[in-house]
């Protein structure tokens, strides 16, 4: 039965406790821009004016995105593919969601708010340490943080160093693309694709 109106989910999960309820910030407070700080990376999700969604990982050293005030952070568009999916998005509609984790910490941050994409370069300035400085950042102005709780970490036992499976249980990047594409080329081995990123991060 395909559940079809926001009644229907409250009758079968009923009302959030009055903590869940609550937590949601307008701004970030210490415990928020501590977990930012920690943070080395981020997921960001966006939509185009076509509802089209899209989820990209962001990462960098602890603390790679940069914390304005207490509406306000920058992340850097470090050097990537090129597709600008989220960044196309960003033009569009203006909107952005983001979720923050800390290796070792099950706890999450969540991030929702509005966001344009600059290339003033005293924003820029704050990214030229990188070893590719960007050529823009996305400035996201804050409506809703919040911190999410551990269930889905310790679920998944993302951390845990025993949950860790070997990389040989998966093809190569090059090869499964190379399946994907229906490519005739050699696939690039794991070796040489982690050897050109390292070039490249």
């Amino acid at each position: 039965m395909k559940v079809k109106s926001t009644n229907e989910l409250r009758d079968m999960y009923g009302e959030p406790g009055s903590r869940a309820a609550q937590k949601t910030l307008t701004r970030l407070d210490k415990h928020a821009k501590h977990f930012i700080e920690k943070s080395p990376f981020a997921v960001i999700s966006t939509v185009d004016s076509h509802g089209k969604l899209d989820a990209s990982p962001r990462g960098g050293s602890p603390g790679f995105v940069h914390i304005t005030d207490d509406r306000q952070i920058i992340i850097p568009d470090a050097k990537g593919n090129n597709r600008v999916d989220s960044l196309s998005n960003i033009v569009e509609t203006g909107q952005i969601g983001m979720l923050f984790m800390v290796p070792g910490v099950d706890e999450t941050l969540r991030l929702n708010g509005s966001a344009h994409i600059a290339t003033d370069p005293n924003l820029l300035a704050l990214f030229t340490s990188e070893k590719n400085p960007p050529k823009a950042c996305v400035v996201v102005d804050i409506d809703e943080v919040f911190l999410h709780c551990a269930k889905a970490f310790m679920r998944s036992r993302l951390w845990d160093p025993e949950a860790r499976i070997e990389r040989s249980e998966f093809p190569s990047m090059g090869q499964m693309l190379k399946d994907q594409l229906g490519s005739k080329e050699d696939p690039e081995s794991q070796e040489a694709m982690v050897a050109r990123y390292q070039d490249d991060l």
